[in-house]
């Protein structure tokens, strides 16, 4: 398992990065044939795509840099080695926090949004499957840098880590061990998550409200992220508990309340208007 995909002269392509570019690509073409089904022009979401991809990297570069895993690199680390926070030549970036990416990318899609007289709320519809699928790609990456794996196996499809990459917790077990996959468990329920949302937005196409889809990702994905903290042995913790499953109570919870909320309470649809 090596990081790197290519390496021509002094230039390396990672597989990191050209993952999450699939992704990233995979699921703006989702969102396109989304577009088109709400009677917008496709063309708005690649345009979208490039504020919401320049935000969204700012946003889950900070949130994996502001965070303090145990025996990990975190905000201790960057203090004493700030260059590192850009050094996009030195591993493409390792650290990204999906936190981060979601706001920072909802962000750029809110400022595209705002530029092209466009509504937001079903701007972010439109882009939640799409997200789903871009996320399920980009798990991948974390296999080829041998990071976001569990604790350790027997199952037959654990999978093996070098010593420089394992934890402090697991640097002296047997080179034989191996270990859960957890990338490869979020990315199959974030997959099963895009066909949900796809299924759902067209199957409950006349009840859903502009934002309703949206909401329902926030919710599938805190609870994904919730159950796949079990299988996180370098957690950012608060309290004792992962500061990922705290955010996910908080954002499951705040976004069902808002989609029970607003469809018990009769509000005239805005066409057309930006939130």
């Amino acid at each position: 398992m090596s990081p790197e995909l290519i390496r021509i002269g002094p230039l390396t392509l990672y597989w990191y990065g050209f993952l999450i570019t699939v992704g990233a690509l995979a699921g703006a073409y989702v969102a396109s044939l989304q577009a088109k089904r709400k009677g917008i022009d496709p063309e708005h979401v690649w345009n979208a795509l490039i504020p919401a991809l320049i935000f969204g990297l700012i946003g889950a570069r900070l949130y994996h840099v502001l965070s303090s895993p145990p025996g990990g690199v975190g905000l201790d680390y960057y203090r004493q080695n700030p260059l590192d926070i850009i050094a996009f030549w030195n591993g493409g970036l390792r650290g990204l926090g999906i936190y981060g990416a979601i706001l920072g990318g909802g962000f750029g899609v809110w400022l595209y949004c705002r530029f092209a007289h466009l509504p937001f709320l079903t701007f972010l519809d439109i882009a939640s499957p799409g997200l789903a699928l871009a996320q399920t790609i980009g798990r991948f990456g974390n296999y080829f840098n041998q990071e976001l794996y569990g604790y350790p196996t027997t199952l037959p499809w654990g999978i093996p880590i070098d010593l420089q990459h394992r934890l402090p917790q697991f640097a002296d077990l047997p080179l034989e061990t191996r270990f859960h996959p957890t990338f490869l468990y979020e990315a199959l329920l974030n997959l099963l998550l895009f066909v949900a949302l796809i299924y759902i937005s067209r199957r409950w196409e006349s009840w859903l409200r502009s934002g309703d889809i949206f909401l329902i990702y926030l919710i599938g994905y805190s609870l994904i992220r919730f159950t796949i903290e079990f299988q996180r042995p370098d957690a950012w913790t608060i309290g004792g508990l992962p500061t990922a499953q705290w955010l996910a109570i908080l954002i499951a919870a705040v976004s069902a309340i808002i989609l029970i909320v607003r469809h018990r309470i009769q509000l005239p649809e805005q066409s057309g208007g930006r939130a």
